[in-house]
């Protein structure tokens, strides 16, 4: 059986071509990408586990590789292992951990490892991961029988949740979560769809070998009122089209707009309709008008907390802990 376990080449998965300076798929102008911009840039040189949490699409396993590309083990390999569907012997194999008379030993060519949605992973695989990962403040040699490169996680689900509910391991949350990113989604960063749009139709457009078209300004707004339950992935996908085509008006003639109110209706209604609609509705809109305000606030004083805190009127402790409800690191970065 051919192993799953494969080197992630410096070409990215969703076509971008990343480097030490960054990537046009995830450079921004949205606050949420400018603040994880910073992010990136203070915990990507270090060691510490990262959980990268987002719906499908946003663009995850781009993202973990642009963690990789900025460490300081960007020279070795990122191996990548799917956790979906996987078996207690595979995952071990792929894992790299083998029995022998002293023990188990693990693979050391990677220097990082991206273990792919990994709330997906059986009790029985995340027991074993659990085993393989070094302890905080162990260091890990090859032939210690520990995982010795870097490690990366994704999720589409809520991990924490997770953990509450039962289905993930609390002991192996707690030692892959050193740092937990939220990647907003794509109608939460409206501003960069012209420039991730105008980034895809030039890539496909070179990949067809046809002459790159200009998008019209009804075409720009039509993605911009869109609310792309598909994320990054589907404007790709809708971009492809329209650079096949050589015709923004064609490629769209059966593109339907779905604004977000409207999905947000529909949500609700298949929610079962319990009568406190108006109210969640409320509360939601409140908490998006509330983390708005506070990515702004930190994008203008370049995360320095502190004076962040200032700007909203609001105590340091308050920040923080607002930060923790957001996604975003409350420690790490600038006082």
């Amino acid at each position: 059986m051919a192993s799953k376990l494969q080197e992630v080449m410096t070409q990215t998965a969703m076509g971008a071509v990343p480097g030490k300076e960054g990537s046009n798929f995830l450079v921004g102008v949205s606050p949420s990408m400018m603040t994880l911009e910073a992010v990136l840039a203070e915990i990507a040189p270090t060691n510490i586990p990262i959980l990268l949490e987002g719906e499908i699409g946003t663009g995850k396993e781009t993202f973990a590789q642009q963690i990789h590309l900025r460490s300081d083990r960007h020279l070795e390999s990122l191996g990548k292992i799917s956790c979906a569907s996987m078996k207690v012997e595979t995952f071990t194999s792929e894992l790299g951990l083998r029995a022998n008379g002293n023990g188990a030993t693990q693979r050391s060519e990677f220097g990082t490892l991206l273990f792919d949605e990994i709330s997906e992973l059986s009790p029985e695989c995340q027991r074993n991961l659990l085993y393989a990962l070094p302890d905080e403040d162990e260091e890990s040699r090859p032939g210690s029988g520990r995982v010795t490169a870097r490690v990366i996680s994704t999720t589409n689900k809520n991990l924490d949740e997770e953990t509450r509910a039962g289905r993930f391991r609390s002991e192996l949350f707690y030692r892959i979560n050193g740092v937990c990113l939220r990647l907003p989604p794509l109608r939460e960063r409206r501003e960069d769809i012209p420039r991730l749009a105008e980034f895809f139709l030039a890539k496909h457009a070179a990949r067809f070998g046809r002459a790159r078209v200009s998008l019209t300004a009804q075409t720009i707004q039509t993605f911009e009122e869109h609310s792309w339950p598909g994320n990054i992935r589907e404007l790709e996908n809708v971009v492809k089209k329209i650079a096949a085509l050589g015709d923004d008006r064609r490629a769209l003639s059966e593109f339907t707009v779905v604004p977000e109110a409207k999905r947000t209706m529909a949500a609700t209604a298949s929610g079962g309709g319990n009568g406190h609609s108006l109210k969640a509705a409320a509360r939601a809109a409140s908490r998006e008008a509330e983390k708005g305000l506070i990515l702004k606030a930190l994008a203008r004083t370049r995360w320095n907390r502190k004076r962040a805190a200032q700007d909203l009127q609001i105590s340091y402790k308050s920040l923080l802990y607002k930060l923790k409800q957001i996604g975003l690191p409350e420690t790490g970065l600038g006082e």
